[in-house]
């Protein structure tokens, strides 16, 4: 369901100058230009560690069952949309309960590779889908979530680390396209078990 290259490249080039990624205002952006050179910042000095957002559970906006977005959920896993954004999917493996990537037991890191490697297959089973990126950082939020990014066909700038960046570049594309993809993922998901949301 998700455009083809050509028609994503065709939207874009009527679109005019792309806009720079949020990620160039974070403080851990490690470039800056210098005399129309890009270079690395300096390194900051080691400092604390900062708290994580909901760490030990309190006051976690990713705990709960009312969330925004959810596609698809069951007994312990949910999977989310943020908002439409650049890329055709970018979705959110996360447990219902307050779990970090290392506190999950035997068999639930079973099901969240179980999940994690489903997922993946369902979204590359999309058409003009060519991969899906999936990634856990961390550092935000001590609610573990996965990351998982669709990569158009043939579109060979979107390819690698850089993809994340992509999304926030790309304008998004057609909205109908976009829900018809998220409704297809959940509902492939649901023939696992679980129940499909939209």
């Amino acid at each position: 369901m998700a455009e083809t290259a050509d028609q994503i490249y065709a939207r874009v080039q009527a679109g005019g100058d792309l806009p720079a990624p949020s990620v160039t205002e974070w403080d851990v952006f490690p470039w800056v230009v210098r005399d129309g050179e890009i270079a690395p910042k300096p390194l900051a000095p080691p400092a604390p560690e900062e708290p994580r957002s909901g760490e030990d559970g309190v006051d976690c906006n990713l705990c709960g069952t009312d969330l925004p977005g959810v596609i698809w959920q069951d007994e312990s896993w949910r999977v989310k949309h943020l908002k439409q954004s650049g890329l055709p999917l970018v979705l959110i493996l996360e447990p219902l309960e307050h779990y970090d990537l290392p506190d999950l037991d035997e068999h639930q890191a079973a099901e969240f590779g179980v999940l994690t490697v489903r997922l993946a297959r369902i979204v590359e089973s999309l058409p003009n889908i060519a991969r899906c990126h999936a990634m856990r950082i961390g550092d935000g939020a001590e609610h573990l979530h996965m990351w998982f990014l669709a990569r158009p066909k043939d579109l060979l700038s979107v390819r690698g680390s850089f993809s994340p960046d992509w999304d926030d570049i790309l304008p998004p594309g057609p909205e109908e396209i976009w829900r018809a993809d998220l409704a297809e993922v959940a509902r492939k998901l649901a023939t696992h078990g679980g129940e499909a949301l939209v």
